[in-house]
């Protein structure tokens, strides 16, 4: 939401552009470090209690960003936004893998990240909309929307699905996360978000400085990224079960690479669109790559392993504004490049997966030797 504002934001704050930036990072760091373990907590505590105590404790602090005098005040809300949002996402997730069966759960996630991707199309836009008006009717918006999700958490899960492993003891929930695909799932995450969230930074940012383009217009432009990923979603759902989850994946990082780095050349506002556009369909069949891969990797405590993997996730967004904007201020070109890098690693990742484990599998029979 932030994003298409940071220039409004540095004048209503009276602070620096990089320090309003780094409120992307200061929301992302607690979000994705507290997603490590929130997933495990919350199968203990009961998961609709607590995204319920998650909604409203990010609507509460929603109001502490609107009403915020200074910048630190901001800064603590953004931190309290993002350490209770930890507490939605993979719990969502996890109530979805419960049930819908193995053979349909890419396209049923393709669906959870199509309406994902409705909530970033919106959220740029409704910031940018906002600034230019006043930001805080944007924190405004989002205390509301908070407030009204609690109301109607998932409920808890009723039955397992066939594939699924008995339930886990607390002890062995954590320990069952310390296996190989999880590990990749959250690299592969974490590589494809550093690429999204380079890519709608910085492309909010050339909006800005090479097309003189507002808030508003800089919603909008940020705003096709979402739609285009929405629109996209189901399809991807249904291609990544016909396929399989490893050669999808490594095509749409490929893809997503080639687009990323190309956004920096974009002579015209209309391009700058289509490569948002396309970029956004990207990133959502990216998100159901990792997502997909995540929430199988660990029956007994799959909330766990989801919120593992997109900790990870949101750790690559939250380096993205530290590592990016320097490079964008050097270079445009740079900028988009070094973003793009994220999803060069991803599909370089899972194109060595079966090599690595064919190498594990070896040294694993090979017999010691003195």
């Amino acid at each position: 939401m932030v994003t298409t504002m940071l220039p409004e934001l540095s004048a209503g704050l009276d602070t620096s552009l990089a320090t309003a930036a780094s409120s992307l990072t200061v929301y992302l760091v607690p979000f994705a470090t507290i997603m490590l373990v929130s997933g495990t907590l919350a199968e203990h505590w009961g998961r609709s209690r607590t995204i319920r105590w998650a909604y409203l404790v990010y609507a509460l602090a929603s109001l502490v960003c609107m009403l915020a005098p200074t910048a630190a005040t901001f800064l603590g809300g953004r931190a309290v936004q993002g350490a209770a949002n930890a507490f939605t996402t993979p719990l969502l997730v996890a109530a979805i893998s419960d049930l819908v069966p193995s053979t349909r759960l890419g396209r049923a996630l393709g669906v959870f990240g199509g309406l994902q991707a409705a909530g970033q199309a919106f959220a740029p836009l409704v910031g940018g909309l906002a600034a230019a008006i006043d930001y805080r009717w944007a924190f405004a918006a989002a205390a509301v929307s908070a407030t009204l999700l609690a109301a109607v958490p998932p409920a808890e899960p009723t039955r397992q699905t066939p594939d699924d492993a008995a339930p886990a003891a607390a002890g062995s929930r954590w320990r069952s996360l310390a296996n190989r695909r999880l590990a990749l799932a959250c690299a592969v995450a974490f590589g494809l978000y550093l690429t999204t969230a380079g890519l709608n930074l910085l492309s909010a940012l050339l909006a800005h400085d090479r097309f003189g383009l507002g808030p508003d217009q800089r919603g909008l432009v940020v705003a096709t990224f979402g739609v285009a990923g929405l629109l996209t979603s189901s399809r991807f759902g249904r291609l990544a079960d016909r396929v399989g989850i490893r050669p999808f994946g490594i095509t749409v990082g490929l893809i997503f690479a080639a687009v990323v780095a190309a956004t920096a050349r974009t002579p015209s506002v209309a391009l700058l669109v289509v490569a948002m556009a396309v970029g956004g369909a990207a990133s959502t069949a990216g998100r159901l790559t990792s997502t997909s891969m995540a929430v199988t990797s660990t029956p007994t405590n799959r909330a766990g392993a989801t919120s593992m993997a997109l900790a990870w996730q949101f750790l690559g967004s939250a380096i993205a504004p530290l590592t990016l904007l320097p490079l964008y201020h050097r270079s445009v070109d740079l900028g988009f490049i070094a973003s793009a890098l994220g999803a060069v690693l991803a599909a370089a990742l899972l194109a060595a997966a079966p090599a690595v484990n064919r190498s594990l599998r070896r040294t694993a029979a090979r017999p010691a030797t003195r």
